[in-house]
């Protein structure tokens, strides 16, 4: 499950280019020229807000199709000065010019959901989806919440634009429980990105088995590829536990509060190598959060260095994430999960 689309932000030309790029993902998700209209003006407003506010940054556009509804999602990110009182901000008044106030309250009325994060000198994170099926609510409405079991955000991106991304992730919501896979091929590039696609295929073919019972049909499935990495968490929320097994370098993580459970993986390589598939049980309550990723992300962040961002919407987590530590030399992936009870 991926067709995210990163533009780098510099100047103001980038908005004719994220209005191009998402005029395709519109037509792509079957939007109406009424609400493509609307998506054309929020890419307008977080570009000039990323250039004018931070002198750069990214647009991240992801398009999903998930219970029914089509919706594009947007993060712009960027490493500015940051906002001192997002409320204020966000207060529908008239501000002087240069004030981001109007064109991310303008944003904010258009979104179906809508949310931000930011730290004083550090930077700004704004996420907004727009859904195909759900009304986009009037001005001053509150943004409808996420109403699945679990809400997830992501952020899968090749090292080179436009190729083919070597990373692939995919959830499988059943009944009783969620299962989550992440994988990633050897290298970068048309040879790495087969082995997700060849994984992601076999996984939906029958997502129903404990991880290590996935991760070896993966391993059969995956010889005729360079082969790759991967994990597999499976979230029983009635037995308040995680099954996790992992072969190789993807990370996984449960944070509840102030505590965090680093999840184990074995070594070796799904489609070549590999010693032995052994699956380990962690707690889950409603309140936790999981954080699984691949090596394009460095492995040692702290979301204590963020406050209030555990509280924050998936996407949201995923996003600064991946700002603040992506390793810049190869794929990544950072997934984040939580229960839609969770309020945000």
């Amino acid at each position: 499950m991926n067709g995210m689309v990163c533009i780098n932000i510099r100047e103001m030309s980038g908005v004719v280019e994220a209005r191009q790029r998402v005029a395709t993902v519109c037509e792509a998700q079957g939007f109406g020229a009424a609400l493509s209209d609307k998506v054309a003006i929020i890419v307008t407003e977080l570009v000039t807000n990323i250039v004018k506010h931070a002198g750069g940054g990214e647009l991240l556009i992801r398009p999903f199709n998930e219970a029914g509804v089509s919706a594009i999602e947007f993060l712009a990110l960027d490493r500015g000065p940051g906002i001192m009182d997002i409320g204020i901000i966000l207060q529908d008044v008239n501000f002087p010019d240069g004030s981001p106030g109007k064109g991310l309250t303008a944003v904010r009325s258009l979104s179906s959901f809508f949310d931000i994060y930011s730290l004083p000198g550090k930077g700004t994170a704004i996420l907004a989806r727009i859904d195909k099926e759900s009304p986009v609510p009037g001005p001053g409405s509150p943004a409808p919440q996420e109403s699945s079991r679990m809400k997830i955000g992501v952020v899968c991106l090749p090292l080179v634009p436009d190729e083919p991304c070597g990373d692939g992730w995919d959830v499988a919501r059943l009944r009783d429980r969620t299962v989550i896979l992440v994988v990633d091929g050897l290298g970068h590039g048309p040879e790495a990105a087969k082995v997700p696609r060849e994984a992601i295929r076999i996984f939906r073919k029958d997502p129903n088995g404990e991880p290590a019972e996935i991760l070896r049909t993966l391993h059969a499935a995956l010889r005729s590829t360079r082969g790759g990495v991967a994990a597999v968490a499976v979230i029983d929320e009635d037995r308040g536990r995680v099954t996790y097994a992992g072969a190789g370098n993807i990370s996984g993580r449960i944070i509840t509060g102030s505590v965090t459970q680093k999840m184990v993986s074995l070594n070796g390589t799904l489609g070549d190598q590999i010693r032995k598939f052994q699956e380990f049980s962690y707690p889950w309550d409603a309140e936790a959060l999981l954080i699984m990723h691949s090596d394009g992300l460095t492995g040692h962040w702290d979301l204590e260095d963020y406050p209030g961002l555990a509280r924050k919407p998936p996407a949201l987590i995923a996003g600064v994430l991946y700002r603040d530590q992506t390793r810049g030399r190869d794929d990544v992936t950072v997934l984040a999960l939580k229960p839609a009870g969770v309020k945000t």
